[in-house]
């Protein structure tokens, strides 16, 4: 069998999973009930994790690591419309709507997910409001970052690619040594995500980092100061 697919410590995974947003402030014995059935495993970089156009049967956490949310426009030019990092769900809507997934799901660095039956994710959120909530507090939060990415659409390159570091930094920042860390990723990621061309991201990266604004490290990248970075939106 593969090692990616082995089993992990149960234990320490339930307890990444349990940290995660949907579950905060929840009954310990609801979330026990929730996550009884949850399967954790280990993924490559640039694995597939859904397809559009599947069945849902599961909900999806991740427990390390990145994933990209991908489609495709009318052109067949690869679009990718998010960013998601540990404590973060996806695979969601099509349970909730028994529809076929709507997007592609790829890792981007090696990720642990974890799985949680649809009827589990359907039974809480029936049984617990709270969850539904949280469940809405997320959803209106992607929300809001999807239409200021798209009014920004028109603006200078500068303004475009600063903003989806700040986006990368409201989903998935965490304050480190040097300020507040997102991954490093690829060019061609941040490319999709700003509608720019690679060379165009390239070359205000370097600008920004002259500047200051960013630190750019192997698999991290530092915004030590975020409200400068903000200003340049204004």
């Amino acid at each position: 069998m593969d090692a990616r697919y082995n089993p992990r410590d149960p234990n320490a995974d339930l307890k990444l999973i349990r940290a995660a947003v949907l579950f905060q402030d929840l009954p310990e014995e609801a979330v026990a009930e929730a996550t009884s059935h949850v399967v954790s495993r280990r993924h490559p970089a640039n694995q597939v994790i859904l397809l559009e156009n599947d069945w849902g049967s599961s909900v999806y956490f991740i427990l390390e690591g990145w994933v990209k949310i991908r489609t495709y426009n009318l052109d067949g030019k690869e679009v990718t419309l998010n960013i998601l990092g540990k404590g973060e769900l996806f695979g969601e809507m099509a349970p909730l709507e028994e529809v076929p997934r709507s997007t592609d799901v790829i890792t981007l660095v090696p990720t642990v997910i974890g799985s949680m039956p649809a009827s589990d994710f359907v039974k809480l959120l029936h049984t617990q409001p709270l969850a539904g909530i949280h469940l809405s507090q997320l959803m209106a939060r992607r929300l809001r970052q999807v239409n200021r990415r798209l009014r920004l659409r028109e603006s200078d390159s500068t303004s475009r690619v600063a903003d989806i570091i700040l986006f990368l930094a409201d989903g998935q920042g965490h304050r480190g040594a040097g300020g507040i860390e997102i991954p490093n990723l690829p060019h061609r990621e941040l490319s999709s995500l700003s509608g720019l061309a690679r060379e165009t991201v390239t070359r205000v990266l370097s600008k920004l980092e002259k500047k200051g604004l960013i630190v750019r490290e192997k698999d991290m990248m530092s915004i030590p100061d975020i409200n400068a970075l903000e200003r340049l939106l204004v």
